[in-house]
């Protein structure tokens, strides 16, 4: 980010570090597996944590044109910093969104209540955001859609270019891009993964630029974007888009 000029962005989407690599276990096809996903997921300590979300909100808030829009994810582990450093560095809290998983995997240890959710938070950088309210919505009062979001989990056609442990849907993505930008607009993700920000953005029309420092997600990234444009190509060559 500290490339880029400032108020050059006109929507941020990041899906930080969740810090959940502590050497718990989870359920993968019904199966326990080890919940560490590499040394980028490992928490420092509260205080390291912290700091590190503000340095990248706040050099994701020099970038945001004025009223930009920014959209962060996150779990118990490190919401709650989120929200805090999102009010230390005066952004305007607009909605906090919960994303509701249908079919979330089962508890199989039988210690908690299954994590069927995951929180999104959009901010703005100040007034007047853009908010395509009758795109999502339509003309129907009484058919608004709510802070709670059911949207399933990535589907396999998704992962065929390869797995990162937290990749997003793009149904996820598409809905949130189209809520707050236009075709053109700039899409900026910090944090990459396995490039579903980007996938999306393109899709939509809008220009991205995306930054990740694992060179094998990266690559993932890549495959993926490049295979949406073969099918784009395909789909006008044949007058179907």
């Amino acid at each position: 980010m500290e490339l880029m000029p400032g108020r050059c962005v006109d929507l941020v989407f990041a899906d930080p570090p969740y810090r959940l690599s502590g050497g718990g276990l989870t359920n993968r096809g019904g199966r326990l597996v080890c919940v560490d996903k590499g040394d980028w997921d490992r928490s420092g300590g509260l205080k390291k944590d912290h700091e590190f979300n503000l340095r990248w909100l706040r050099a994701a808030r020099r970038i945001l044109k004025p009223g930009g829009s920014l959209w962060v994810s996150g779990t118990h582990h490190i919401i709650f910093s989120l929200g805090f450093a999102l009010q230390q560095l005066r952004f305007r809290l607009i909605n906090q969104i919960t994303w509701y998983k249908p079919n979330a995997a089962p508890n199989l240890l039988h210690t908690a209540f299954t994590h069927a959710h995951e929180t999104l938070l959009w901010a703005a950088k100040g007034p007047g955001h853009r908010f395509n309210y009758e795109l999502l919505n339509g003309h129907n009062p009484t058919r608004q859609l709510s802070s709670v979001w059911s949207i399933r989990t990535v589907p396999p056609e998704e992962r065929r270019h390869g797995y990162h442990p937290t990749q997003k849907p793009l149904r996820l993505l598409r809905r949130i891009i189209l809520a707050c930008t236009s075709e053109g607009d700039l899409v900026f993700d910090p944090f990459t993964g396995s490039g579903t920000t980007a996938v999306a953005a393109k899709e939509l029309n809008r220009t991205f630029v995306g930054a990740e420092l694992e060179r094998e997600y990266a690559g993932l990234a890549e495959r993926r974007i490049r295979a949406a444009e073969r099918g784009w190509a395909l789909r006008r060559v044949s007058g179907h888009g």
